[in-house]
């Protein structure tokens, strides 16, 4: 059977045309996460992989560089497609859960343009629009059974709305050109995650009122998902790099040293890294808190992704400041794995930091 459809959101082109590969790219702030998807059949296939330090990571890219850099991916990966889907930052592209009337995409696409700041609570200028209109749970429905429909009621769909800056969209669409790729879209790296869950634990997505955690190099992002619907999403200032500066100041030693330590066991950091993990448990369980009171529904899950989500250690502090168990998951399980030699080692290992690049490549595909 077909897969279902992921989140899809692309600013560049209202229908995306089915292509046998993909390469999706996460611009993260330090590292870029890169993956290559490949279509066989009615399965993706996970062909390659590709970790690369970020040009600039304390400052903008520029077109130039972004166009050098999306040139060094595409080697590094095979050149195997020209076609590329780029994660935007979770600073860089803002999401929304609204409710539009039920009209064509085009025409909800219109109306966030013209009153972006009732819908989006911001006044945002030269922005692109796009939204995804949510499929409604089975078996809700605001009328009663038997009841006739009322005439003058027109029904509203949930949709999620997002924004993007408009230069943003055009410095990529240049740059990939200027690296002899074709830009297919542009994913909010929020709905990365979301993606990559729904193909991978499709029971659990479907069933369960789930957070998913995924903790970036600046931010960590929460969006919380009830039977298959996003309720609710959060970021949060608090990243790795946070975590691990506030640890190598701590025990007065140098970032590369508190990085590595950070990923280990070792009882001698348990004080120090957890008073950096201890706010990222508070924001977190803030974000639960305000869920359950709104909905009286109780979070029963929390998956976590991102690089820091490789920290056994940071994992347990979670799980004792929030009371919740935070567990990791795997983004590549519903792909057959084709990597080659080292990948095919590693790819387990490396798994939680591609899960926003799967994510992104789902939904180009």
């Amino acid at each position: 059977m077909p897969m279902p459809l992921p989140l899809s959101l692309s600013f560049l082109k209202g229908g995306l045309k089915k292509h046998a590969q993909m390469i999706a790219v996460d611009l993260g702030s330090r590292t870029t996460k890169a993956v290559l998807l490949e279509r066989r059949g009615e399965i993706l296939a996970l062909t390659r992989y590709v970790l690369l330090d970020a040009p600039i990571y304390e400052k903008k890219i520029s077109p130039q560089m972004l166009s050098e850099h999306l040139r060094a991916v595409a080697g590094a990966l095979g050149n195997a497609t020209k076609h590329v889907t780029v994660a935007v930052g979770l600073e860089d592209a803002m999401v929304r859960q609204v409710e539009l009337p039920q009209i064509p995409l085009d025409q909800m696409r219109q109306i966030l343009k013209i009153n972006h700041k009732n819908y989006l609570q911001q006044d945002l200028p030269n922005h692109v629009f796009d939204c995804y209109i949510i499929p409604p749970r089975p078996g809700t429905s605001n009328q009663k059974p038997g009841a006739p429909a009322a005439p003058a009621a027109v029904p509203k769909l949930k949709v999620l709305a997002v924004a993007a800056k408009q230069q943003l969209v055009t410095d990529f669409i240049h740059a990939a050109s200027e690296a002899g790729l074709t830009a297919e879209c542009m994913v909010p790296g929020l709905i990365g995650p979301m993606n990559a869950f729904e193909q991978a634990l499709p029971e659990i997505y479907a069933k369960d009122t789930l957070a998913l955690v995924d903790i970036g190099y600046k931010h960590t992002s929460v969006c919380i998902l009830d039977r298959g619907e996003l309720a609710l999403t959060r970021v949060i200032n608090i990243g790795g790099d946070k975590l691990t500066s506030g640890l190598a100041e701590a025990m007065k030693i140098s970032y590369a040293e508190a990085e590595g330590i950070k990923m280990g066991m070792s009882p001698e950091i348990v004080p120090a890294l957890q008073m950096q993990v201890v706010p990222l448990g508070r924001e977190i369980r803030a974000s639960l808190d305000f869920f359950e009171h709104q909905q009286d529904r109780p979070v029963s899950h929390v998956y976590v992704s991102g690089g820091s989500a490789r920290s056994e250690m940071i994992l347990q502090m979670l799980n004792s400041e929030l009371m919740l168990e935070f567990k990791t998951w795997d983004p590549t399980g519903f792909l057959q794995l084709a990597l080659p030699g080292q990948q095919a080692v590693e790819v387990e290992q490396v798994g939680p930091q591609l899960t926003v690049a799967i994510g992104a490549a789902l939904a180009a595909f």
